[in-house]
């Protein structure tokens, strides 16, 4: 039962970013996004840690001190800042994400919190998120400020304006 359930709501947060992203003018990214998530390394740990209500790799993270469905997924997605992180010279160095990534990181987040919040989601939720959830020393400063900025405009506007500014901002910055 697990398993149709992971797979309904992998396919739903897949189907809600797909939407956002052709908003923004992200057709390929929309079409993509997160595609490993049917990986074997992430498929069996969100089944096995499916709760429903939030992230699988949550559940895992607690019960094993990190989550190796999470350390597979990060990697491979450019939409989340984390993939965005080096070291030079034994320090950290957290790189500025180019537009169409910041922009698909936020369909992400704009899907995950209706996916997980249901009938409980506002405009206002994935700031409350980024604000009390994200590990904002582990961003580059230019992207957190740009998503605070971009989820700000949601909370106060609504999707229609946001996404329209979103979609403008990523065409006058095709490679940053």
């Amino acid at each position: 039962m697990k398993f149709f359930k992971h797979l309904a709501t992998v396919a739903r947060h897949r189907r809600l970013v797909r939407k956002l992203c052709f908003k923004c003018g992200l057709y390929l990214q929309g079409l993509l996004h997160d595609i490993s998530k049917f990986s074997l390394a992430e498929f069996n740990a969100g089944v096995k840690y499916y709760q429903g209500y939030r992230s699988p790799q949550a559940k895992e993270r607690e019960e094993l001190g990190y989550s190796a469905a999470w350390l597979h997924h990060k990697g491979r997605n450019k939409h989340h800042f984390e993939y965005w992180t080096d070291f030079a010279d034994g320090e950290r160095v957290f790189v500025e994400m180019p537009a169409r990534y910041l922009a698909e990181m936020i369909c992400d987040r704009v899907a995950a919190s209706k996916v997980y919040l249901k009938d409980k989601y506002t405009d206002e939720s994935p700031l409350q998120y980024f604000l009390n959830k994200t590990d904002r020393a582990g961003m580059n400063e230019k992207t957190a400020e740009k998503l605070e900025y971009f989820l700000t405009m949601l909370k106060d506007e609504g999707e229609k304006y946001t996404f329209k500014q979103l979609k403008k901002y990523v065409k006058e910055n095709p490679r940053k």
